[in-house]
């Protein structure tokens, strides 16, 4: 994803010398890169700080995303087949296309393998991100491959198109923009705790097979996500044009303070407003977690959070799929979330957060 640097070089510095990178945290890192990037081509309108980078070439605009996917970090492969994985490893960049309101065209992949991977297992990868590739329309048009001391890593830069006028940049939200959000909110981090919970019960008791069995929405939500270019087309066809957009990739809270942020606005939402699927709400009695915690601060849905001039809000209000959670206000108001009796709270992002201390 375009605003998430994460290499590193294969032998780690243990100095204890200088600041820890955890200090900073991973926004933190890349606010810090930002303000030493300076734009030098006419050419490059949008650099590091959205969902992707954004270059004048002539009459559209080229869009262009990045991420790595290391394991043990971003994926386990105890529970993650590698035809998801490399489905998911380019799901996610197109998602990063689409919230830019961009029509994604091309990906490139690029892999780390170790010697302990078969030819069949990268073979059973590239099935996944052709099949990606295939269901978004896009082309897989090049990349790198490398050997790795240990471990499987990934690089997806993915490629898109849009006319200047139509991108969604974060810091355009609005005053009185309306805060919409799509599907629901919270599964995959669910999923992901149904697969650790599954992890643990066969390290302790490697005969006991995985009981998944009517799961299959929440760990799909995980292992196989998909971008919603399906509302982003509805969005085109009924000429609604979204001021701000983002992919929830850290979480509702994370992803809406990174739109208040940029645009420098406030913002207020409900929580009886964010939608939530049955299931989720089932597993979190399971697990005994707040299944609106899940949605604020779980991560990896890949819905869209988006925000609406007023002008389009009758239309959207009728819509299956599109939730209308709040508004966006003056800083000055704050960041908060309101509850069912009306009191509030700020909204604080508590997701994951890469290289923590």
């Amino acid at each position: 994803m375009q605003d998430t640097p994460k290499n590193q070089t294969p032998q780690e510095n243990t100095s204890t010398q200088g600041t820890p990178i955890g200090s900073l945290g991973e926004f933190g890192l890349i606010n810090r890169i930002a303000n030493t990037a300076r734009l030098k081509n006419e050419s490059s309108l949008k650099g590091i700080g959205d969902d992707a980078a954004v270059l004048n070439m002539g009459e559209q605009c080229t869009v262009v995303s990045t991420d790595l996917l290391m394991e043990g970090i971003h994926f386990d492969l105890m529970y993650t087949p590698l035809k998801h994985l490399g489905y998911k490893s380019v799901a996610v960049n197109i998602s990063d296309i689409i919230a830019m309101n961009a029509q994604p065209t091309q990906v490139t992949v690029s892999l780390a393998i170790s010697s302990r991977f078969p030819l069949e297992a990268i073979d059973e990868f590239y099935a996944g991100v052709r099949a990606a590739c295939d269901n978004y329309q896009v082309d897989l048009i090049g990349g790198d491959t490398s050997s790795s001391i240990k471990g499987f890593f990934i690089s997806v830069t993915a490629l898109g198109v849009a006319k200047e006028e139509d991108i969604a940049y974060r810091h355009n939200a609005k005053v009185g923009d309306h805060i919409c959000v799509t599907g629901d909110l919270g599964a995959a981090y669910l999923g992901l705790q149904l697969l650790e919970r599954e992890k643990k019960i066969y390290l302790e008791s490697p005969g006991v097979q995985p009981n998944l069995e009517g799961h299959d929405y929440l760990v799909g939500r995980q292992l196989r996500p998909e971008p919603r270019q399906d509302i982003q087309r509805l969005l085109k066809t009924l000429k609604v044009k979204p001021n701000a957009m983002i992919d929830i990739s850290d979480g509702l809270a994370s992803e809406l303070l990174h739109i208040c942020e940029s645009a420098q606005v406030g913002c207020r939402i409900y929580d009886e407003n964010i939608p939530l699927n049955q299931k989720t709400l089932e597993m979190a009695q399971t697990f005994g977690i707040d299944p609106l915690t899940c949605a604020l601060s779980g991560g990896e849905d890949y819905e869209l959070l988006f925000t609406v001039d007023n002008k389009y809000i009758e239309e959207l209000e009728t819509l299956h799929g599109i939730s209308i959670i709040g508004r966006i206000t003056e800083m000055s108001e704050g960041r908060k979330i309101y509850n069912k009796s009306g009191s509030s709270h700020d909204l604080i992002a508590q997701g994951w957060k890469h290289l923590s201390a």
